[in-house]
């Protein structure tokens, strides 16, 4: 019959397909939409959680001499390398100077020349933190300047003290400084005044 034609098969595939490409174009486009709006967390200034500060002892690159870091919590707990661990403490590298610096890698020799102690506190402890260092071992029987910093990691790194110390051949250890910190984790308090760590027969003895 005229005027009530029949729609062939290959006419309701193509409106099939139309609908199709049509739904696929919408949804490409709420994407990007969607994409378009979602906001970048900022990251300037943040770094890991996992410890509240970094306390480093740094010496010159390539120099021999072992040099310890030795950090006294308010409790009266110690770390450095005869105890790495103490408290919310915890000594991250024990570094001996020139020994351990060469490492193979794929065959190849590397060396690393940065002489560097760092302890972290992986918590709040609040109350007095005493810094001391130790001539270890001298290679070269010269003085030997020690940097010292401390960082607060949280909420943005800030540093909260840096300063230097040098000494002056085996066994001899002194305090680079003392802080304290508040109950909510803020340094409220730096000075210099000595105090001994270590008892005096293990300043140049001791396995390493």
């Amino acid at each position: 019959m005229r005027g009530n034609k029949l729609l062939a098969p290959a006419d309701d595939e193509n409106a099939f397909t139309d609908i199709l490409f049509n739904a696929l174009l919408g949804f490409a486009f709420m994407f990007v939409i969607a994409f378009m709006l979602i906001q970048p967390i900022p990251t300037d200034g943040k770094v890991n959680p996992k410890a509240e500060y970094i306390i480093t002892a740094q010496w010159p690159d390539n120099h021999p001499d072992d040099i310890d870091i030795i950090v006294e919590d308010p409790r009266g707990q110690m770390v450095w390398f005869d105890s790495r661990e103490a408290g919310l403490m915890h000594l991250d590298r024990d570094d001996r100077g020139q020994i351990g610096d060469m490492m193979t890698i794929n065959g190849k020799k590397v060396e690393s020349p940065i002489n560097q102690e760092t302890v972290t506190l992986r918590g709040v402890m609040p109350g007095e933190y005493v810094v001391n260092v130790l001539h270890y071992k001298s290679q070269t029987s010269s003085p030997v300047p020690i940097s010292i910093k401390i960082e607060k990691l949280n909420p943005q790194l800030t540093v909260s003290y840096a300063g230097k110390v040098v000494l002056n051949g085996a066994g001899d250890e002194q305090t680079a400084v003392r802080f304290t910190l508040s109950s909510t984790g803020d340094v409220i308090d730096v000075f210099t005044r000595q105090k001994l760590l270590i008892r005096s027969e293990s300043k140049d003895g001791g396995a390493k």
